[in-house]
């Protein structure tokens, strides 16, 4: 079956066309019995994501801006003619964060319903969290049996979602055991911090909006304490831009290469190291990394700082980084 996923976000709105085998081939563990698209395992047909910052002054304002919607519907129509040339026979759309905070997300419903035909899904935190978990985990005990590794990456699972509005954490092996989304993301915390005047600001972050956004994401995690069973997890798994492209960066590669990304191990040394590079730099020399995104230049401080305080906070030794997230996990569940 071939499908189409959509995942809106608050910062880039992202598309998946894959070829979905059948879940029947499914073993209890979780992975698939044969290569392919077997096990229901999403294989890809085309992949794009574009930055749209959809939730741009959300944050502030409660809503979301028309220029913005205008930038996301935009993307949309080029990926529903996408969809139509692949022949895809079914299509989800997904929205996350900036849409369930924004007073006016009706807006975006109706526009988005006149694009694709079909009614999109404003998932709670608790939704996006089990669509990550799902999306990322999939492939792992697969990855440990064709590396002949049995002892890696091991369940339980930590898988950490970090989006432009929010930050979703999720523990289990099979099935999640525990979750929870919170309020702290790139682009929030960069909104919120670093550029509240709206300006991209092109010196390095100040101590003062460093000191004030450690607290902000300090404050999340207590409550990620209390609620998810951290302790239980063998395995960190990072998702979304900002892991991937610290990944990129501590792995020194000369442009954006998600193969070499995929299921990449990258050392909590390596996370520390990186987030203070990152700090450190002006806007202009952020830019000039080879891996980086034009748009995520002004909001990768914020989601490297998250990631960093997350490995300190929970004492992990390395980060096991996906490629594979929400989207997957929303393709995975049309068929």
């Amino acid at each position: 079956m071939r499908v189409a996923a959509v995942d809106c976000g608050t910062n880039s709105v992202r598309l998946l066309i894959a070829d979905i085998g059948d879940k029947s081939d499914e073993v209890t563990d979780g992975a698939p019995a044969h290569g392919g698209a077997a096990g229901g395992l999403p294989v890809d047909v085309e992949r794009r994501m574009e930055i749209v910052r959809l939730g741009e002054g959300v944050d502030k304002t409660g809503r979301l801006a028309p220029e913005a919607l205008e930038r996301t519907f935009a993307a949309m129509r080029i990926y529903r003619k996408l969809i139509d040339q692949h022949g895809a026979t079914a299509t989800r759309v997904v929205a996350t964060s900036a849409t369930r905070d924004a007073a006016n997300r009706q807006e975006f419903v109706d526009g988005v319903r006149e694009i694709f035909g079909v009614e999109p899904e404003v998932v709670t935190g608790a939704e996006e969290a089990e669509l990550s978990f799902v999306g990322a985990t999939r492939g792992l005990v697969r990855l440990s049996r064709e590396t002949g590794m049995p002892q890696g990456p091991l369940p339980p699972y930590l898988v950490v979602d970090i989006g432009g509005g929010s930050t979703e954490f999720v523990v289990g092996s099979e099935h999640v055991i525990g979750a929870l989304s919170v309020d702290i993301g790139c682009v929030r915390l960069t909104e919120r911090h670093l550029r509240s005047s709206g300006a991209v600001p092109e010196e390095p972050p100040s101590v003062r909006a460093l000191e004030a956004m450690v607290a902000d994401i300090e404050a999340a995690l207590d409550r990620v304490a209390e609620v998810v069973p951290v302790q239980e997890a063998h395995t960190l798994v990072g998702l979304a831009g900002s892991v991937t492209t610290v990944a990129g960066i501590a792995l020194d590669l000369p442009a954006y290469v998600p193969e070499r990304i995929h299921h990449s191990r990258i050392t909590a040394q390596q996370v520390h190291d990186v987030t203070r590079r990152l700090l450190a730099m002006t806007h202009s020399e952020r830019a000039r990394i080879p891996v980086m995104h034009p748009g995520r230049v002004d909001v990768i401080c914020a989601g490297a700082l998250i990631l960093d305080r997350i490995v300190r906070r929970f004492a992990f030794p390395q980060v096991v980084v996906s490629e594979h997230d929400i989207l997957d996990g929303i393709a995975y569940y049309i068929a």
